[in-house]
């Protein structure tokens, strides 16, 4: 049996999940690496790693590397003398970080890998459709999230969801993972397998400003599915033209209604209760969007306080 000493690596809130069930279950704790505070805010005060409060309130040794490969930070992460990297929503790590301890360094990953490989394995998989998902661990290697996978299980992903309810319910089945993968390690226990590459595998790409808008055009599911996957971070936007206005909106909550119309896809149908988007195959009913410079809103809200001209649609 091994006695693990283990170096956790990680910055949001999801990985505090994981970190805590690594503490309760009575591992030692070598050292926290998290990411440097960062200005935030309207104040621009600086602000830690949601892993680094964590961190803290537990007595547990924290580092904030801003380069990696430094001589400084190796030698400070040498020092902690650990045996095991856990890594879990973090940096992509050289070589000297990810082969230095005896025993690997293995990664939590928020899908079942070869699958969704990327940043945002989370919201693609919602995007995309998929009625099942689920979490890996794996050794890390010399590219992103190609190493042999230890352990793996699958999750289901229910049509009312959005993507904050699958990243929790991913949370936790991590958190069992990993302690899962850590007691293998500890036991000597592990048996590996190797991902196998395939043209049928989807990539997860980091979340910007072109794959986060709304197409109109697309059919009523697809929409659907973007903008569930995509609330409640950072959401789904595209243009409103209402009149003279031409806004830059969000939108997070919806519902899809399947039906036949002879309306052009983007035109708003507003009666006193309700807001609609006609599409191809149906309507997306709108219940919650984000004007510019204000906060989320109810539609129902929205109704009452802003006038909708007979023209308006969404672009």
């Amino acid at each position: 049996m091994k006695d693990l000493k283990i170096v956790f690596m990680g910055t949001p809130e999801f990985a505090v999940t994981i970190l805590d069930e690594i503490v309760n279950g009575g591992y030692e704790i070598a050292g926290v690496i998290t990411a440097p505070d960062r200005p935030a805010g309207r104040g621009r005060k600086l602000q830690e790693s949601a892993v680094k409060t964590y961190a803290v309130s537990k007595g547990l040794p924290v580092l904030q590397p801003t380069n990696l490969k430094s001589p400084e930070f190796l030698a400070q992460l040498k020092a902690l003398q650990h045996n095991i990297q856990v890594v879990v929503a973090f940096r992509m790590l050289p070589l000297e970080v990810w082969k230095m301890p005896e025993y690997g360094t293995f990664n939590l990953h928020a899908s079942l890998l070869p699958q969704y490989r990327g940043a945002a394995p989370i919201n693609w998989a919602m995007i995309n459709g998929e009625t099942t998902t689920g979490v890996s661990t794996f050794y890390i290697d010399e590219k992103i999230d190609t190493g042999r996978i230890i352990l793996n299980k699958e999750v289901p992903i229910d049509t009312e969801e959005n993507a904050g309810d699958l990243h929790d319910k991913l949370m936790q089945t991590g958190a069992e993972l990993v302690l899962e993968t850590l007691s293998l390690i500890k036991n000597d226990q592990v048996k590996t397998i190797e991902q196998i590459e395939s043209n049928a595998l989807k990539d997860a790409p980091k979340l910007t400003k072109e794959n986060t808008k709304i197409n109109w055009d697309a059919p009523l599911e697809q929409i659907f599915n973007l903008i569930r996957g995509l609330n409640p971070y950072p959401g789904a936007w595209c243009y409103l033209e209402n009149g003279r206005e031409n806004l830059s909106i969000k939108i997070f909550d919806v519902n899809m209604e399947k039906g036949t119309h002879s309306y052009k896809p983007g035109k708003i149908l507003k009666t006193n209760k309700n807001l609609q988007v006609a599409v191809h195959g149906g309507f997306i009913d709108l219940i919650e969007i984000q004007l510019p410079g204000k906060r989320k809103m109810q539609i129902k809200d929205l109704i009452n306080g802003y006038n909708f001209a007979d023209n308006a649609n969404v672009l």
